[in-house]
């Protein structure tokens, strides 16, 4: 029974994310952590909040984190900086 599933936001629609963040609590995790970078963290923040508004009203933002991540270019052998954010939410 997993205890804290990982659901990685991109470019499906929205409610792809919601149903694999309700399927993971209906199979017994107590947490889900919503990850997203750059241009899908509005995406994942408005999936949090569907869960938890729409779906679970039982559910709980725990912690939310933002940071910045380092991404290797292959063209040019830089680095670019892009925004991340992760979501942890709960059950009551």
């Amino acid at each position: 029974m997993p205890q804290e599933s990982a659901v990685l936001i991109g470019m499906k629609p929205q409610m792809n994310y919601v149903l694999a963040c309700l399927t993971a609590f209906h199979e017994g995790a107590s947490e889900v952590v919503i990850k997203a970078r750059g241009q899908s963290i509005s995406k994942a923040v408005d999936v949090a909040e569907i869960v938890r508004r729409k779906f679970m009203p039982n559910a709980f933002v725990k912690e939310v984190s933002i940071g910045t991540d380092e991404i290797l270019l292959s063209e040019g052998g830089g680095t670019k900086r892009i925004s991340s954010i992760m979501i942890r939410l709960c059950k009551k």
